[in-house]
């Protein structure tokens, strides 16, 4: 019996879905114990790159990523990207089993729901052209519509960087996932040039001569590198169950406009599919902000206590809980 090209890229495309919700859980479960034994992720610490189930959650991940990445080989991308979904699903299941995050009734709503504006706008994303060789990425990179947005990432990248980042990353999931995010839509962009430099060098055609090869492999690194950094620090803030779908959201709306804008494939399209992508975005705006709104509010302890992070004579910051007075045992005298 036979197995079709479209049967193995879907089990591809369901394995990694499989691997990338479990790398979550690991690396989140690799973060709490790096967290009980020296500075959190959250507040700039990498003790996290010595704890063995972090690294098993990198692993998984990386896995995961190789198996997507084979499953485009054999099922077109309007089949594979849209499995993608399923890692949510996943991850929000184990977070709840494994580390205890409950998920709101209304969190499972703004789930499904970027969930299916997500699938919305990949079914309905334009077919773009597969370019032959790095030279036609590179021009199609340096075209004054993808170098303006270049320039849109770039600024807000650094807006929230250096000025969100400090006053509100803590308290919004929107800043760490943001970045990861806008520098996830050119990390696509630069690891399709990549893997196109790859093939033809295998065919033959040796790319590596070409100075746009390493730039892109330079770009992808510098970008994969800040998107682990920034989502590290995500899940080490804020529950688990609701970064994924969050950054799935994100990632893979963005992704599309980069790559519409850079392949220009938003030309000649129906007025209903520019519907139905439309009602896509909306779609997953929405259950963005329901995710957000619902997030699982951590308990307030009861006892007073003062962390403290001293480098050498300066503090680094202080972390204090407030005590909770109840009312049935505070008595006027």
């Amino acid at each position: 019996m036979t197995i079709s090209e479209n049967t193995k890229g879907l089990v591809l495309a369901m394995a990694s879905s499989a691997f990338i919700g479990s790398s979550f859980i690991l690396k989140k479960k690799g973060l709490k114990r790096a967290g009980a034994t020296g500075a959190r992720a959250g507040v700039g610490g990498y003790t996290y790159l010595l704890e063995p189930l972090w690294w098993a959650g990198m692993v998984t991940m990386i896995i995961g990523e190789i198996a997507n990445f084979i499953a485009y080989i054999y099922a077109p991308a309007v089949l594979v990207t849209p499995l993608g979904a399923l890692s949510i699903i996943i991850s929000a299941v184990l977070a709840h089993f494994l580390l205890k995050e409950r998920l709101q009734k209304m969190g499972v709503l703004g789930c499904l729901s970027c969930i299916v504006g997500s699938v919305i706008i990949v079914i309905h994303a334009p077919q773009e052209h597969t370019p032959d060789s790095v030279q036609e990425i590179w021009d199609l990179a340096t075209q004054p519509a993808f170098l303006v947005y270049i320039a849109t990432i770039a600024s807000l990248v650094l807006a929230l960087m250096l000025y969100f980042e400090p006053r509100y990353g803590h308290v919004n999931i929107l800043v760490y996932l943001g970045i990861c995010s806008l520098m996830g839509s050119l990390t696509v962009m630069s690891i399709k040039a990549i893997g196109i430099a790859i093939r033809l060098t295998l065919e033959g055609v040796s790319q590596v001569a070409y100075p746009q090869t390493w730039l892109f492999v330079t770009v992808a690194v510098v970008c994969v590198i800040t998107q682990l950094n920034y989502l590290n620090k995500a899940l080490d803030t804020f529950n688990a169950a609701l970064v994924s779908p969050v950054y799935y959201a994100m990632f893979t709306t963005l992704t599309i406009i980069a790559s519409a804008i850079m392949f220009k494939d938003w030309s000649g399209q129906n007025a209903n599919t520019i519907v139905s992508e439309l009602c896509g975005f909306i779609t997953v705006l929405s259950g963005t902000i329901i995710l957000h709104s619902t997030r699982e509010q951590q308990p307030v302890s009861s006892q007073g206590s003062v962390a403290w992070y001293i480098t050498g004579d300066s503090m680094k910051g202080i972390e204090e809980h407030l005590i909770t007075i109840s009312n049935s045992h505070y008595t006027e005298g």
